[in-house]
């Protein structure tokens, strides 16, 4: 699944932006306020699971995945744990660098994990497992996209690369134009389209995350039952959920 974007707003502040690529019978809810371990956060979740392939939390931490590592995997018939699971567990750690360290991840499905941190300054990080061994690193504070390997081949991406470059050269990029991006890139290629659309998987959803200074405003667009909603997350204050 999934087509990220990443942006920041200055030092501070940013914006992220996934297109859920997904079969369309997979149910998920609209973002919602949970409690995980005494922990406030919000996300849309998916109802199969219970986890969640974006979400945010009082830790100062944004998570979002990507199914998928560097290269399209052969599935086994069973894994330890879901991918949306493993988000909900970075979102609530305390140290995101100690928990990318111990956390196992043995006989958990490949996946691209992108983090945002802002515990002490704005960080990007990727996290990367491919099945055997983790693959971490801290990004510079810049545009970025990522594209899903399940579903797209290295020309894939590197085709959407260029669509997402020359959108950036002639755009301001904020988070109206960059819904626009993953409206409209590709506009008239189901097969590998920002949103895409090959019957048995298609992109079902828009989420979006925007940080201002002490809050986040989560936007999530469903494109199959054609509604929006929209949740502001205050970090210094509590939320009655």
């Amino acid at each position: 699944m999934c087509t990220v974007t990443i942006i920041p707003k200055g030092v501070h502040d940013f914006v992220l932006t996934t297109n859920r690529d997904e079969a369309p019978n997979r149910i998920s809810l609209p973002p919602d306020f949970y409690r995980n371990k005494e922990t406030r956060l919000l996300f849309p979740m998916d109802k199969l699971s219970g986890g969640t392939w974006v979400g945010l939390s009082e830790k100062n931490r944004v998570v979002c995945l990507l199914n998928g590592a560097f290269t399209i995997h052969k599935r086994k018939e069973n894994y330890e744990k879901s991918r949306g699971l493993v988000v909900l567990d970075f979102l609530i750690s305390e140290n995101i660098l100690s928990t990318v360290k111990t956390y196992h991840l043995n006989n958990i499905e490949p996946f691209t994990m992108v983090v945002v941190d802002w515990n002490t300054t704005l960080k990007f990080f990727e996290l990367v497992w491919d099945g055997t061994e983790k693959h971490f690193k801290e990004l510079p504070l810049e545009p970025k996209i990522w594209s899903s390997s399940t579903l797209y081949t290295a020309e894939m991406k590197q085709e959407r690369l260029q669509w997402f470059e020359s959108f950036k050269a002639k755009n301001n990029l904020n988070a109206q134009t960059l819904l626009q991006f993953h409206k409209t890139a590709g506009i008239n290629n189901k097969d590998y389209g920002v949103i895409m659309n090959r019957g048995f998987v298609k992109t079902t959803s828009i989420t979006q995350i925007e940080k201002f200074s002490e809050s986040l405003e989560m936007y999530h667009e469903n494109l199959q039952k054609k509604t929006i909603s929209s949740k502001t997350f205050q970090l210094t204050e509590t939320v009655n959920d």
